[in-house]
């Protein structure tokens, strides 16, 4: 049998392209079952839980979405605030904290990064009782920044961004940008925050949606409508006592998901580059 230039056998190169197609069909098949439920009624997604084809009552969905209060463009502005917000400096500081770890020597920086990943092993859960008492007493419920600033210390994407930037960022550039007067905050932002755009990339597409999809802590903190977030708004969802409209929900959580696949399209390219970087390095 012959081999083509890669060394792989025309039969073994088919299964790859078959099992890569079943496994994007399967990823996204539930997407795709969620975008033809927001179009069908409750009495259709009841009877057949899945369909492959788009209904008619996707106005109608809308409309009794609309009528339960249910404000899309509010909760999306909300939404986009505490998620941008918290996705920026979530990557700019943990990045910031990954490169005084690499770069610099200091007594210090071994335990300095103990105690980040020790931090990893404490649940959120277990802070929530203490960090809402320490916001009511400040007078911050009701406010976005409780939900933004605590984003600066993310270890894990501190973590991420260390490992990521051992072996891409040479101390030898950095001692050169030195050399010829720059400073440090300059070094940072104009040598190794570009370096750095593959795992910025990633993580801020980690950071982005971990901070769309949030529900508990924004539940906690938020209480006035005006400030509710998308996920508090698709999880109040409601029919009245006899009757749940499935269809209304659906196209509720179909827009909470779409800026999701926005911000991973515009992003996946330095990802792609990322990837093909590493594998020519390798």
């Amino acid at each position: 049998m012959k081999k083509g230039r890669t060394g792989q056998s025309p039969i073994g190169v088919a299964l790859i392209y078959v099992l890569c197609i079943l496994l994007t069909l399967l990823s996204i098949f539930p997407f795709w079952v969620m975008l033809m439920n927001a179009t069908r009624s409750t009495y259709e997604i009841q009877g057949h839980a899945v369909a492959l084809l788009p209904s008619k009552y996707l106005m109608n969905n809308l409309s009794i979405l609309l009528g339960k209060a249910f404000n899309p463009v509010r909760g999306f502005m909300n939404s986009m605030i505490v998620s941008t917000c918290a996705t920026l400096l979530a990557v700019y500081f943990s990045t910031l904290t990954a490169y005084a770890i690499v770069i610099y020597d200091w007594k210090l920086k071994r335990a300095f990064f103990t105690f980040i990943m020790a931090v990893m092993m404490i649940p959120q859960t277990v802070v929530t009782i203490g960090f809402y008492q320490m916001i009511y007493k400040v007078g911050l419920t009701n406010n976005f920044l409780p939900l933004i600033l605590p984003s600066i210390a993310a270890s894990s994407t501190v973590f991420f961004m260390k490992q990521y930037m051992e072996p891409a960022l040479s101390k030898e550039i950095i001692q050169s940008a030195r050399i010829d007067g720059a400073g440090e905050f300059y070094t940072f932002n104009r040598i190794a925050l570009p370096i750095m755009k593959p795992a910025i990339a990633t993580q801020g597409i980690f950071c982005f949606v971990n901070t769309w999809n949030a529900l508990f802590m924004p539940m906690v903190l938020l209480t006035k409508k005006e400030m509710y977030t998308m996920p508090i708004m698709v999880s109040l969802l409601r029919g009245d006592i006899y009757r749940t409209e499935y269809g209304s929900i659906y196209l509720g959580l179909t827009l909470t998901v779409l800026p999701l696949f926005i911000v991973y399209f515009l992003l996946s390219k330095y990802i792609i580059a990322g990837v093909a970087l590493g594998s020519v390095k390798g």
